[in-house]
Parts: structure tokens; sequence; C-alpha cells
């Protein structure tokens, strides 16, 4: 809503072929409105005498008219730009007009009506609107008869509370901009002490209002305000290109990417053809349809609900289907389904599952059916609206969020068919923990999914065995991330009362703490099956440790030292070397080999994991590979020694002498030159330390 003590400019300071439109253009009201339609269309002025101002008002007056005519043909943007659409979803703060925008009514006028001088009150008004009586005389006069006391205003509250006069649908809207963390702000040209009340019922803080004050006379025995004598033209409001100035302000108390601007004036309009104003102006026409703010403002809306509905909305997908895909989808499926007014995300999410039988029947129906992956997470619903697909492509496609957890050595095939078939500016997290080995350097997943779908990749690691995730007791994690943005958003939709989320500028200490702690639980595993105590396994971890922290700053030197601190890092390492399907593989194949009856890991891993996948002997070979190209077997004895154990070179006992058992040269084990990860292999019934090894000198990294 416009001032209604500010004059006409004929064009706007920035934009020269913006004519404001004449008084007398025609409007369209909401049935319910009482804002006059003339009084919007007034552009702010600096305060200059009334002879002057009525002079320009009649010098342009025919070139009004002229607009007149060309507002009456506008057709309003009702339709938003992809430009637009994208700064009002990831606007950071916005700020309302309130008369006729928040409000169905001047309050002003309101307040006239009230104290029973409406009709003195509109014929000031009309005169300057025709340009006989200067806006500032008339604003003061308005006052004068309206003549009202700290106690009529309160009484006026009373009687017409904010509750009865809110424009249809505004509180929905700032409800969800405020649930969402957008900063709601109020900059009104009416008076500071009717607007508050609004802020009040909307929950916006005082401080977040900018309006003009009413100024008072004070009684000096009671010091108590008795009468009004005019107001404060010191507010931003009170002069020319206010509302402008006063997200100048805003801006700069506050680190605002990006501000928009909703009203249904001129004045409102010109927050965004001012420097240092808004990024977007939305014009606002269900109450009073202003043509010549419709013709001008990038995105024109008669209902909030049309903002309320544009508000992005994320749809998520999940790639794999094991244990820990479950439990992370049945967070997401609680977070999307849940009653927030922030309503962040689309509630349907579809989870790709490796198509199989399951008791003579397809699994992804069983899933569909029963709610519940009776083969990898069986007990635990999955929830209602997670959709299981057997198409990698059909749940990525339309994918907002895509979340990887598929095991390591399928990611390479997995990021090949998703090649060009993802949305672009989609964003992807992987939960996976591994890498590739390629000739020219090892290669993360968060890495492979950047460069074969082009898109922004963060990681979430932490201390999370599946199973109790799917009890809800209390977990935690990371999110390892470039893009903070992007991050936010994954946390909003893992964060659960019982799974904490934080968030993390190391993506590759993250993801490489998720990657090389699978090595130090079959460290892990390897004591418990040798029967030692808790002295050797707390050795076992903290030497893991100190090599997993040497190993990724030896290959990614800006790796953060205290990202081995969080739970991606000694908390998720903890957890794998007490309760993870590696160190239970490896207690289990450690026992086997102490016995008459030796097992290999495959064998293992069937009867144990019921068809999950083990990570560490994988991952153990990958890095073993990096540590031989690099001579590096010497400097990282934890790490050179479990990869010699598991692949039958030296026995389990040499877990705790580690230091011997990396010095000990063994033979190659590739059968074909171009071999990048050794073979795995079938360790023999009983090994023991052949007496034909030789202890080598270590070479320097």
């Amino acid at each position: 809503m416009q001032l209604c003590f500010k004059s006409l400019p004929s064009k706007c300071q920035v934009h020269p072929r913006r004519s404001v439109a004449s008084l007398s253009v025609p409007t369209r009201r909401h049935p319910k409105a009482s804002c006059r339609p003339s009084r919007g269309l007034a552009n702010p002025v600096h305060p200059i005498s009334g002879s002057l101002r009525e002079k320009n008002v009649i010098a342009r007056s025919t070139a009004d008219n002229r607009k007149d005519t060309e507002a009456k043909t506008y057709t309003p943007n009702t339709v938003p730009s992809d430009r637009v659409l994208s700064i009002w979803r990831r606007v950071d703060a916005v700020c309302f007009d309130v008369d006729c925008t928040i409000t169905m009514n001047d309050s002003l006028d309101l307040l006239a009506d009230f104290m029973g001088v409406k009709e003195q009150v509109e014929e000031l008004t009309n005169q300057a609107m025709d340009g006989s009586l200067s806006l500032e005389r008339a604003l003061e006069e308005r006052l004068n008869i309206i003549n009202c006391s700290p106690q009529d205003i309160k009484n006026f509250i009373a009687a017409h509370p904010p509750s009865s006069r809110m424009a249809p649908g505004i509180k929905e809207l700032i409800t969800a901009l405020q649930a969402r963390g957008v900063a709601v702000y109020l900059i009104s040209g009416g008076f500071r002490e009717l607007t508050l009340p609004v802020a009040s019922y909307l929950g916006i803080p005082k401080a977040n209002v900018f309006a003009n004050r009413m100024n008072w006379q004070w009684d000096d025995e009671t010091g108590e305000p008795t009468k009004l004598v005019g107001f404060d033209m010191s507010e931003p409001t009170a002069h020319n290109q206010g509302k402008p100035e006063a997200i100048a302000r805003i801006r700069q108390r506050n680190p605002y990417n990006t501000v928009v601007m909703i009203g249904d004036g001129i004045t409102d309009l010109e927050a965004v053809q001012i420097t240092g104003g808004a990024d977007l102006f939305i014009g606002y026409g269900g109450v009073v349809e202003r043509p010549a703010v419709a013709a001008e403002a990038e995105w024109y809306v008669y209902d909030y609900k049309t903002l309320v509905d544009s508000l992005r909305r994320f749809r998520a997908a999940m790639i794999g289907s094991g244990a820990w895909a479950c439990a992370a989808v049945r967070m997401m499926a609680q977070n999307t389904l849940a009653d927030d007014p922030a309503d962040d995300f689309v509630d349907e999410i579809k989870m790709w599952v490796y198509e199989e039988d399951y008791e003579g029947r397809k699994l992804t129906e069983v899933i569909n059916e029963t709610h519940v992956n009776p083969k990898y997470f069986p007990g635990f619903d999955l929830g209602v609206n997670v959709k299981a697909v057997p198409s990698i492509v059909e749940a990525a496609a339309d994918a907002d969020l895509i979340v990887f957890c598929a095991p390591h050595q399928f990611m390479h095939n997995i990021c090949k068919q998703l090649m060009g078939k993802v949305k672009p500016g989609a964003s992807a997290i992987s939960l996976t923990k591994g890498m590739r080995v390629r000739p020219e350097g090892p290669q993360l997943i968060s890495q492979m999914v950047r460069r074969y779908l082009g898109i922004d990749c963060a990681v979430l690691m932490g201390a999370n065995i599946a199973t109790d995730i799917g009890r809800e007791q209390l977990s935690e994690a990371v999110i390892g991330y470039d893009n903070f943005d992007a991050a936010e958003d994954f946390k909003k939709l893992f964060e659960r009362p019982y799974f904490r989320v934080s968030l993390l500028p190391d993506p590759v200490g993250a993801e490489m703490c998720g990657t090389l702690k699978n090595i130090v639980a079959l460290g892990a595993g390897i004591v418990d099956g040798l029967g030692l105590g808790p002295n050797s396994k707390a050795t076992i971890i903290r030497q893991g440790l100190v090599e997993m922290r040497s190993f990724s700053k030896a290959l990614y030197p800006s790796v953060r030292d205290d990202t081995f601190l969080e739970s991606c890092g000694v908390g998720d390492l903890v957890a794998t070397c007490y309760g993870g399907r590696n160190r239970l593989v490896a207690e289990a194949w450690t026992k086997a080999q102490l016995s008459d009856n030796p097992r290999t890991f495959e064998d293992l891993e069937a009867e144990l994991l019921k068809g999950q996948k083990l990570q560490g002997v994988l991952t153990s070979n990958e890095v073993q590979e990096i540590l031989k190209t690099r001579r590096w077997e010497n400097n990282f004895p934890l790490f050179t020694t479990i990869n010699r154990i598991i692949n039958g070179y030296l026995p389990p006992k040499y877990v705790v002498d580690y230091v011997a058992g990396c010095k000990f040269e063994v033979p190659g084990v590739e059968s074909e030159e171009d071999s990048l990860v050794p073979l795995r292999r079938t360790p023999s019934a009983r090994p023991a330390a052949p007496p034909t090894l030789t202890p080598v000198t270590p070479s320097p990294a």
C-alpha cells in the first residue's frame, strides 16, 4: 500500500521508460477490500512545499493520462520465468507491504471510520488525489481530524483485531516461509502503532517492522501520551524511495543473498528499481489490482496459495536397497511425510531395488505391498510413501535429491547407466564407502558421481549401524559438502530426533574416513577371532585411526585434521570395530582359520550377511595397490599387515605384530599383467609365516 502523504513523479528514477499511472486508472478490488485504489498509485518524493507540489502534479497530468490508456491494455505476468522462480525458491528474506497486501484494508482509513470522521477524511483524500492539496498537508490534516488518543488506538485494535483483517492465505504463506528459515519483514507506509499488532499476530519480530511513527504530546504530570500531533519524518518510509532504503538497511545488517518484495503498489515496485533494494518484486492483486503495478511486476499473483505452491519441493530418490539404504530411506520417508509447515519435499520417494526373487515373488512387489524389505532389512517398516522400482533410470530421472547407497564396487556401472539421465541442477549425496583404483590414481565415489553425472555430490558418513538406526536409537553423522545449500537440503531430508546431522566443509576427508575404517574393522575382527582382550583391540583401533589420517592427507593434503574427530572419523571407526559386518565376518574367518575347517570370505559373506556385501576386503586390496605403487607399504604397517593376513600371506596372529608383518616381502599375486588390484585369494587351510619370507628395509614415502 502507498504512503498517503506522497506525491507523483512522472518517471521512476532508475527505469525512465516506466511512467507512473495516474490516479484515475481503473482498478479491480477484492469484495471485502477498503483500500483506496488511487492512493495505491502515488509515488513518493522528498517533502516539498504544497504549492510547488500542486504545480508538479498538474504539469504531469497529460503524460499520466497517456499512461492511463496504455495501462488499461496490460497483461500481468502470472506465470513466473525460470529465473524468477529460482529466486523465489532460494530467497533468504521476504519483505511485505502491509495495507492491501497483508490486510484487506487501509489501517488509517479504517481508523477514521472507527473515530466517526470517515466523510471528512475522504474529502481531504480526494483533494489530495486531484492535486488541489499536497499529500503531506492532507496527511497532517487527516491526522488532526482523526485526533485519536493512545486509548482510541487500543480500542480500535480491539474492535478490528488483526485476525479479522488478514488477506486470504497470508498467514499460511508467512508460516511456510518462516518454517523454511526465510526471514520475514514488514515495510509499511502506514504507522507503526497500527502495524505492530499485525506483526505480532503473524509471529514477526518488532525489529523486523519498518513503518512511520506517530508523534504524541506528553502530559508533564502523568508522563503519558495524550494528543496526536503529527508523525516522525525520520523513518525511511516517510521519504521518497523509503522502501528500497529500508531493504538496504536490512541487507547491511544481515548477510542475505536474495531479498524479495511483495506488495500491491508503486512504492513496493520501486523496491527493485533502486540499487541495494530487492532482487525481485512480486505484485499482489488479491485485494486491489493496480494496472500500473501489474504491468511492470515480473510476477503478479492474485492468491497467496500460488506462492506457497511455488515454494520449491524436492523430489528425493534412493539408489540402493541394502540394510543401510533401507535405514536411510526410512528416515527420508518420515521427513517427507512429516506435518511440517515448510513442506520441503514431495511425499513419494522412489527406491531402486535390484530385482530378484524372494520366496517366489519379485522383491519390488513384496516391498511395495508390505512396505518392508524382508531380505535385507526385515522387521522395519520403510514407509507407505516409499516406492520400490527395478529401473535405476526411473528412480533417478525426475529426482532433485539423489541418494547413492549401493556397494562401492557397483557404483561405476551405476553412474554409467545414469549418464545424461538425471535432471540438470539435481544434487546427489553418497552414503557409499569405498574407492575405485585407476592407473591415474584413486577415485572416491563422490568424485565419480560428479564426473559421470555432472552434478554436485556431498557425502554422509558416520557411526551408522543400520539396525540401530532402524530401532531409532541415538545416532549421528556428518554431511561433508562443497555446496552449502545442497548440504542443508540433505540435512533436512535425513535429520530426525534420533539421528543428528552436522555439516562439515570437508567432503574428501569425511569420505576417506568412511572408506578406510572398514580395513581397520577387519583388524578388529581378527583380534576378536584370536580371543585377545580389549587392550589389543584398542591398540589396533588407535593405530588404524593414525593410518587413516596419514593416508588421507598423503593423497589429499587439504583434508582437515579435525575431521577425524567427527562422527565420520573416530565415531564411525569405533562403531564399526565393535558392531559392523566387516568385524563380524573377520572374526568368523579368523576362527575358521584356527580350526580344522577354514572358510573363505566369500562363503562367510554369503552365510552371515544374507546378500549384503562385505566392503573391507575389497577396500583393503584397493588401498594396498596404492601403497604398493607408491612404495608406501612400510609407512602404513597395519594396513599392509591386515591385507597380507586376509590374502593368506601371514597368519592372523601377525595382526598384533603389524610392524614386523609389513616388512616381509611377498610374491606377486596377479595372474594378468594389467591387473590393478590383486586377485582375491582363498587363504590356505592353516596359513603360517613362510620361513622364506625375508624382512626388507622400509622404503621412504
